[in-house]
């Protein structure tokens, strides 16, 4: 079994590229993807590692693929796993939710005992609010392919380092 689960909606494409990116970057070798859509809770629990990936739909909502699964996860014992989210947001057309997805995913994971790894700076984004702001840092990767697209490779690489030092 490979050492990292990463968790994505496989039916988005965005996110599902972005997935691919985190992969690579990674090393295909040390991270399995995992589509969210087929997976179990018992697919949470078998990696001490996971990566969480999600856009944020209307209104600062979780994509269904996310939102169905949430009530099996309120339950999940996370205690001693370390979990990195990574999410789309789009900070102009969306600046008052920008991102929140991947702040409802970190609260739901933190409430079961993970440890949220991965923060990063919100320097360089222009957005009103985000559930995915706290303490003066992103609680994961935040990436704005419509307004920012040419930052994505390197947003992708530094966080990837930062994450093969944090799971540790």
């Amino acid at each position: 079994m490979k050492n990292i689960g990463l968790f994505y909606g496989s039916e988005t494409v965005k996110t599902g590229k972005l997935a691919k990116k985190i992969q690579a970057a990674f090393g295909e070798s040390e991270v399995e993807l995992v589509a969210v859509e087929t997976a179990w809770i018992d697919d949470f629990k078998s990696y001490q590692y996971i990566i969480l990936g999600s856009s944020t739909w209307f209104d600062g909502e979780l994509p269904d693929y996310w939102a169905e699964l949430v009530p099996a996860l309120e339950d999940i014992d996370m205690t001693g796993k370390k979990v990195a989210i990574f999410g789309l947001g789009d900070q102009v057309r969306y600046p008052e939710n920008f991102a929140d997805g991947v702040g409802i995913l970190a609260q739901l994971f933190e409430s079961n005992g993970a440890q949220i790894c991965g923060l990063t700076s919100p320097e360089g984004y222009k957005y009103t609010r985000s559930k995915a702001y706290r303490d003066g840092a992103f609680l994961g990767l935040i990436i704005d392919i419509e307004n920012q697209s040419s930052k994505t490779k390197e947003r992708i690489e530094e966080w990837v380092e930062q994450l093969k030092k944090e799971f540790k």
